[in-house]
């Protein structure tokens, strides 16, 4: 047998049918499986370096293993190989975020793939999948609007402005804290509204504290609601709310 006989008799194949492809998915969406062949299954997935490839590496944020410190090694792995797909992943994420319970991986590998001035795009694409109903796992909406944060523009404040009045208190809170973000005094009217409507005195409290941090004015028309909704600690002095 030749030398390059040998080397390719040992260099690992790379998947090139769908049953391939179904084999490592099996192996890499299965917490049960062995570490070792799931190690293995990320590697030469990453190797591919294609859509598909990233598709079934992003399965792998599915579930958590013992110990952490293995599950995050494993997940770090899948990064890297969805990553080297380069922008052939952003579609496979895209439907992968669709379904997901938590983006946190997905919202860190678009920040790698993505150049800088189109992240905020993407992630304000993912937000529009959701409304303000009630859902059963509200994670992944309050992982998108902290993400947003760093993303401040106009298009981030229209976008997110319904989301101050979401059924859920800790979408409304993080809503809140997004809007607040883009600093945009365009936000008062909104802002004043929700304050009117809101039950939570955790959220109240933050509209309250960032409208009296910013030089903003009420205007004349809403300094009735505002007066009514001002949560203790909170007044109004003229057309500006101060704290105490």
């Amino acid at each position: 047998m030749g030398l390059f006989d040998f080397l390719s008799k040992n260099k690992p194949e790379r998947p090139k049918s769908g049953r391939d492809l179904a084999r490592l998915e099996r192996l890499i969406g299965n917490k049960l499986s062995q570490n070792y062949d799931r190690q293995e299954a990320i590697e030469e997935l990453s190797k591919i370096g294609t859509a598909a490839s990233a598709a079934v590496l992003l399965k792998r944020f599915d579930f958590m293993l013992d110990p952490s410190i293995t599950d995050q090694e494993e997940k770090e792995a899948c990064l890297r190989g969805i990553v080297a797909a380069g922008e052939d992943a952003i579609e496979p994420i895209r439907n992968y975020c669709k379904k997901a319970e938590s983006l946190t991986w997905p919202l860190k590998i678009l920040s790698e793939i993505v150049p800088a001035d189109r992240v905020g795009d993407e992630i304000l694409s993912l937000l529009d999948q959701f409304d303000t109903e009630y859902v059963r796992n509200v994670e992944p909406k309050v992982q998108l609007l902290q993400a947003l944060e760093s993303y401040p523009s106009e298009e981030v404040r229209v976008a997110v402005e319904p989301f101050l009045g979401d059924a859920n208190e800790a979408v409304r809170f993080n809503a809140t804290n997004a809007v607040f973000a883009v600093n945009d005094a365009a936000s008062i009217p909104a802002f004043v509204a929700q304050l009117e409507a809101e039950e939570s005195l955790r959220v109240k409290n933050r509209i309250a504290q960032g409208l009296a941090e910013r030089p903003w004015t009420i205007p004349t028309e809403l300094t009735g609601s505002v007066k009514k909704s001002l949560p203790p600690g909170y007044s109004l002095k003229g057309d500006r709310i101060v704290q105490g």
